[in-house]
């Protein structure tokens, strides 16, 4: 099923499905992870590497007479790896639009300016240990600054690293404007993949603050949560015109909503979030939840950034 974006960039016919390489094994998971999509999706794949040849110069800047054939070297070493990535690309994805970049940017930098117009930025969830490419930081880097849809391709050790190709799609509801981002980009995965969704909403928020007993005896808790499925139940409503042919599963619990997630992650074959939830401040560009999800769950994490 297709529906009118109007001119959100992400969904223009020529926005492609963004993948960073790094040669790691986290990398070359994301690759085919993100080939796959474009492919079935009828999109470019666009395989880029940051160089981050500034660091670089940082680094032996004083050393002038190396500069010159170490730039070369690393630009060299780069076109070899986007080389191999394309075939591998084409590999897993025969027939699939592939192209190749090989920025003077660092990786951040060059996933954050393709975040804007990409339809999707894939990066795995780790990768190598280098001078130029600590990827802890490009991970937070991306996951909070980017713009649109951001999927940390998490795979399974027991299937061999690869993404769970079947299972739901599980996204976290909490009722911020952000949720309702994350409810639109959950809603077209899980009709593109023909998925079953599962709407969660978990909360903890009765034992934040001064109570530190047992909730359940300081609260109606039944009366509450029969009042949060009447409210996850209006949220989902007009989403569930817009897309029919998708079957909807809601849970409510009083739980941490990082804890539930990732107990759904072992089954889900995608999780969907908003970059941060109702609790978070403003200045927090990535959430408690999301945080905790992009490092520790069993499947791909796709985080949605609110339309700015």
């Amino acid at each position: 099923m297709t529906h009118e974006y109007g001119s959100d960039p992400h969904h223009l016919a020529s926005a492609p499905v963004v993948v960073g390489v790094d040669g790691s094994a986290a990398a070359d998971s994301a690759l085919t992870w993100a080939a796959e999509v474009a492919l079935e999706r009828g999109r470019e794949l666009r395989i880029v590497h940051g160089l981050d040849l500034n660091g670089m110069r940082d680094v032996f800047g004083r050393y002038d007479v190396w500069v010159p054939p170490v730039l070369d070297g690393v630009r060299a070493q780069g076109a070899v790896l986007v080389e191999r990535a394309q075939r591998r690309a084409l590999e897993t994805a025969p027939g699939a639009r592939v192209t190749t970049e090989v920025s003077d940017d660092g990786p951040a930098e060059v996933l954050m300016r393709y975040s804007a117009t990409a339809y999707l930025v894939a990066l795995g969830a780790s990768g190598t240990n280098s001078l130029l490419a600590h990827v802890g930081s490009i991970l937070l880097s991306v996951t909070s600054h980017a713009e649109g849809p951001i999927v940390v391709v998490r795979t399974d050790p027991d299937a061999d690293h690869r993404a769970r190709a079947d299972g739901p799609v599980v996204v976290g509801v909490d009722g911020s404007p952000v949720s309702e981002s994350a409810l639109a980009a959950a809603f077209e995965e899980a009709s593109q993949r023909g998925a079953e969704l599962v709407a969660l909403h978990a909360w903890n928020d009765l034992t934040i603050g001064q109570f530190a007993g047992d909730p359940y005896l300081l609260f109606p808790v039944n009366e509450i949560e029969t009042d949060e499925r009447l409210a996850l139940a209006e949220r989902l409503a007009g989403w569930q015109d817009k897309y029919p042919d998708v079957e909807v599963r809601r849970e409510v619990c009083l739980a941490a909503p990082a804890a539930e997630l990732l107990r759904w992650s072992k089954s889900a074959q995608l999780i969907v979030v908003g970059s941060r939830g109702r609790g978070g401040f403003r200045s927090l560009l990535l959430g408690s939840t999301s945080n905790a999800l992009v490092q520790h769950a069993h499947c791909p994490v796709m985080v949605v950034h609110p339309a700015k």
